[in-house]
């Protein structure tokens, strides 16, 4: 519940100074540099031939992409984002 709580309080404080929306826009570019958007959109083309576009629905597709598209992600870009995430909440003295 703690837990929770935390994040939900640290979410607050993100959203409240525009720093999400900041954190966002780094994560969307940092991505495309890496090709990893590019990389999923192959894959969902690739998904959508063999099952056939009268025979996928979106939701599929979201349910099925999605595991694979956190696993793509590059280490070097989750570590930039929660390094950025720590100096942001070492900055916030109320949390």
């Amino acid at each position: 519940m703690k837990d929770a709580q935390m994040r939900a309080t640290i979410n607050q404080k993100l959203v409240e100074t525009g720093e999400r929306e900041r954190l966002k826009e780094l994560l969307r570019t940092r991505l495309i540099e890496c090709g990893w958007r590019d990389q999923l959109k192959a894959q969902c083309k690739e998904i959508v031939q063999n099952k056939g576009l009268e025979h996928i629905t979106v939701d599929d597709l979201v349910a099925e992409i999605t595991p694979k598209g956190r696993a793509l992600v590059p280490d070097n870009v989750k570590k930039e984002l929660l390094q950025r995430i720590r100096t942001f909440l070492a900055q916030q003295s109320s949390i």
